[in-house]
């Protein structure tokens, strides 16, 4: 799993265990990676440190995993990145095609090594409800993360019917990567939500792990958004 250090990512890979899983995560940071091996707290879990847009990292990490844990099973694709910030007229394309490069192309590139090492039941795509609805300052992030959505059912139809492929499309939840948009003022941010919060790590790790399951065995090509109820758009 990419990104499985801190938030969304490690929640994940703390319920991938819990649940009788073992999971290899990925990111930047050793330490940061130690820490969340550590606080997982078993020898099912595992880190390899690495960029997530470098194909030989990738490569490398997948192998790492078949060769711990005897096969691949899973691939849950976590990475996203958003160096940019304000109206789409002032976008630095430069980071523009970081984002791109990282959040679409890096995960199709971790399919593909991961295809290619014998992944055997599915993939979870973790996108965003920016990839749905505008976001205002964060929209180009957005525009990745709707090219992920289509990445997956594209991905679903042609893997079928070995791989299952879907993705899930998370509103705010209160991580770092996130904190842009709630800092000081989360109680009015949670205010737009019908349940009345914003959302938290564990709240995305328990959907990605029903897909990621065999309760999910006939659902593929689909997109979950777990949002509190902020896409129904109510107005009154």
């Amino acid at each position: 799993m990419t990104g499985g250090s801190r938030g969304i990512g490690l929640a994940i890979a703390r319920r991938i265990v819990a649940e009788g899983g073992k999971v290899v995560i990925t990111g930047r940071d050793p330490e940061s990676l130690q820490q969340a091996v550590d606080e997982i707290g078993t020898d099912d879990a595992v880190f390899v440190r690495g960029r997530a847009d470098d194909a030989d990292h990738q490569v490398a990490t997948i192998a790492h995993a078949v060769e711990r844990f005897g096969r691949l099973d899973h691939l849950v694709n976590n990475t996203g990145i958003n160096p940019s910030w304000g109206p789409l007229r002032e976008l630095d394309l430069v980071a523009a095609r970081k984002i791109m490069e990282v959040n679409v192309i890096g995960s199709l590139q971790w399919t593909r090594a991961a295809l290619d090492a014998g992944l055997s039941r599915s993939i979870v795509n973790v996108a965003s409800l920016a990839g749905i609805s505008a976001s205002p300052n964060i929209a180009f992030y957005g525009a990745s993360k709707a090219a992920l959505i289509n990445l997956t059912s594209q991905l679903a139809d042609e893997l079928a019917p070995a791989i299952r492929v879907n993705a899930v499309a998370p509103a705010v939840v209160r991580t770092k990567f996130a904190d842009a948009l709630f800092a000081g003022r989360e109680d009015e941010a949670a205010a737009a939500y019908p349940l009345a919060r914003l959302g938290e790590p564990d709240d995305v790790a328990g959907p990605v792990a029903f897909l990621l399951s065999d309760d999910a065995a006939w659902v593929t090509g689909q997109t979950l958004k777990i949002d509190g109820g902020v896409s129904i758009g109510s107005v009154g």
